[in-house]
């Protein structure tokens, strides 16, 4: 009989966290991790009411002061945060309200602020529970009031101070080392181009930006006191950071239009860049807003925008009876452009906590329709700007038509020239660019691989098991090899004696096997194929191990891909001491749901790969050295002596190889 568990689950098993513990727990449901990127999100949250107020009409200036490596204080002259008692919380203030509960604040209400960056109602309050310390001063209604905070809670009273004619709010707080480490530190560079993003998209702010000059070097190449003040606003910052560059347009392309029902309206500015001699140049740079938050992926305000430009030039292009226009897509018409869309609106809706990629599917059609007239009207009111922007797009469009049907050919002829394995899920794209072939160990793995992978990019090929030793078995065996000779028509470059570069089919060749030592002995028998069969491949930089997790610990909503025993132990006994922490070990790839292994060893952006690098070639151009031949054939070779005496020899200088 099996043995149950005698403990009872009741009432008293339910955990009720109070006040800001929950941020204090799990801050990356509030601020995305406690990385770096993390930390300086945390001004942006106090900055951004300040901003509100500023966008609102009742504040024109604010300071950024950072004071040193971990604490910041932002000032603005704005209403100033309410001191009066909240009727809901009898005893105690608005302040201190707003500073210790999450989703409190005026933003939720329309009457205080029309739009605002701060949609989910949890800035200053969050802010408040991961600072060591934060000190509020408060100027309104006559009087300075202050309050101390730590941690989230109250270290004083609220009290009045002087009198004063003064009003705003005045935030300083530290970053608390309990949850981003004592390493966390702010990054001048970061805050200062915070401020002047911040100043530039709330137009008539007078934003003064101050740090403590200890703090900089030479090589940051910014001041330690500046004002930034745009009245134009993203036109003038846009003629600002291109006024020294070569331009099509003699005057940048800007304005603000209103959305329906007074919902919000879109500012943009947009010029296109070449180099001197009139060819795209690669100094443009697209930047997008929402509320004065930078989305840095992008969302349906650029969809809109980038739609209205495309189609303004196509247009152009079919009245004045110009086919090629035919041929403009969006990627040609911003591949050189400096742009900045900026939009407010009163109900935004973002992916992340952090805000980065607006979601209205609304706000694309109203960015559209803002922008359709005004620039059509800008085009047909200079025809000789108009024709210069038309066939500097129509080139871009040629040359990469032209750039694509090289490829195609590069890609093709040996696709026609021999019939791939059904085995293999190649890949959509043209072209050797940003290709990957993930050789993967077994029919399960290469099946969660295909569901986990990028199809238009990614190409999986799976194997049955363990390869030939092509080092320890004679060419024959090798010859008659159906499967690693299907690989040398895959890849496509043929193999050492008539190696071809210009016919590889794929940049990268990933080894992805499991995180075992039968992963590794397969990964070692490919890497031999490899180095025996095309060393090119190697020396050219295209061969890649994948490095994916043995283990995966789940504490609460946090999850964390361990992948070495010594790291597990090392994470029990730290960051997860004492806490109730499920651990599950990865049996082999095919154990992974395919979001698991996109997300550990596929994707490019969270991935770690190893390449797998040769000595350099000799003088004489030899493929490689003597010594290289040797230690891969004693290795390799079927004397097992000569692997266990250099396992031992070199154990102890193995160390992080990852890239």
């Amino acid at each position: 009989m099996t043995e149950q568990n005698t403990h009872t689950y009741d009432a008293s098993d339910i955990q009720v966290l109070e006040g800001l513990e929950p941020v204090r727990l799990r801050p990356g449901m509030y601020i995305g991790g406690t990385d770096e990127k993390a930390w300086h999100h945390l001004p942006v949250e106090i900055l951004d009411n300040s901003i509100d107020e500023a966008v609102a009409g009742y504040a024109k200036n604010i300071t950024v002061n950072l004071i040193d490596a971990k604490t910041i204080e932002i000032t603005d002259d704005g209403r100033g945060i309410p001191v009066d008692e909240h009727p809901k919380f009898p005893g105690k203030s608005a302040l201190e309200v707003i500073l210790t509960t999450l989703h409190s604040g005026g933003k939720f209400n329309n009457n205080v602020y029309k739009t605002s960056g701060g949609l989910h109602g949890v800035g200053s309050s969050v802010v408040n529970a991961l600072s060591s310390e934060m000190i509020v001063t408060i100027s309104r209604d006559g009087y300075e009031w202050r309050q101390t905070f730590s941690r989230g809670k109250p270290t004083s009273c609220m009290t009045r101070g002087d009198a004063t004619k003064n009003h705003g709010t005045k935030i300083r707080f530290t970053l608390d080392d309990e949850i981003f480490g004592i390493n966390a530190v702010f990054k001048p560079v970061k805050i200062y181009r915070m401020a002047r993003a911040k100043s530039f998209l709330s137009r008539g702010v007078r934003v003064k930006w101050i740090c403590n000059p200890e703090l900089l070097t030479d090589d940051m190449n910014i001041p330690a006191q500046t004002d930034f003040y745009y009245p134009n606003g993203v036109a003038d910052f846009l003629d600002e950071r291109t006024r020294d560059k070569p331009r099509i347009l003699p005057k940048i392309f800007s304005g603000t239009v209103d959305f329906p029902d007074s919902s919000g309206r879109v500012e943009w500015a947009l010029t296109f860049l070449t180099d001197e001699n009139g060819a795209a140049s690669d100094d443009g740079f697209f930047a997008s807003y929402c509320n004065t938050i930078a989305t840095v992926d992008g969302g349906t305000h650029e969809t809109g925008f980038k739609s209205a430009i495309t189609r303004g030039i196509k247009s152009y292009g079919d009245k004045i009876n110009n086919k090629s226009a035919a041929n403009i897509i969006s990627d040609d018409v911003f591949d050189s452009v400096a742009a900045i869309v900026s939009v407010f609106y009163k109900t935004p809706q973002f992916l992340g906590q952090t805000k980065e990629k607006l979601s209205n599917p609304e706000i694309a059609r109203y960015t559209e329709n803002a922008l359709r007239d005004p620039w059509e009207i800008f085009l047909a009111s200079d025809p000789k700007t108009a024709n210069a922007v038309l066939e500097f797009v129509i080139n871009l469009a040629n040359a990469r038509i032209k750039t694509k049907q090289v490829k195609e050919i590069a890609r093709k002829t040996p696709t026609k020239r021999i019939r791939m394995p059904a085995k293999l899920a190649d890949c959509s794209k043209h072209g050797v660019d940003g290709t990957e072939l993930f050789i993967v160990e077994g029919e399960s793995a290469g099946g969660t691989a295909k569901q986990a992978r990028d199809r238009a990019t990614q190409a999986i090929m799976p194997l049955r098991g363990k390869v030939l030793n092509v080092i320890s078995n004679s060419d024959e065996r090798f010859s008659a090899n159906k499967e690693l000779n299907e690989l040398i028509d895959i890849i496509g470059a043929g193999t050492a004696r008539d190696w071809d570069e210009s016919k590889l089919r794929y940049e990268k060749i990933i080894v992805m096997t499991d995180a075992d030592v039968d992963g590794s002995h397969i990964a070692s028998l490919l890497m031999a194929f490899f180095y025996q069969v095309m060393p090119q491949l190697i020396y050219g930089g295209h061969l890649y191990l994948s490095c994916p997790p043995l283990y995966k610990l789940t504490c609460g909503t946090e999850s964390v891909y361990v992948d070495t025993d010594e790291e597990l132990e090392q994470l029990k006994s730290t960051k997860y001491k004492n806490k109730k922490v499920e651990i599950s070990r990865f049996k082999g790839l095919g154990e992974m749901m395919p979001n698991q292994l996109k997300e550990t060893t596929m994707s490019p952006k969270t991935r770690r790969l190893i390449r797998v690098e040769l000595p350099p070639r000799t003088d004489d151009g030899a493929e490689d050295t003597e010594k290289t031949r040797t230690i891969v054939s004693e290795l390799m070779g079927k004397k097992p002596e000569f692997r266990f005496k250099f396992i031992t020899e070199h154990a102890q200088f193995v160390k992080d190889l990852f890239v």
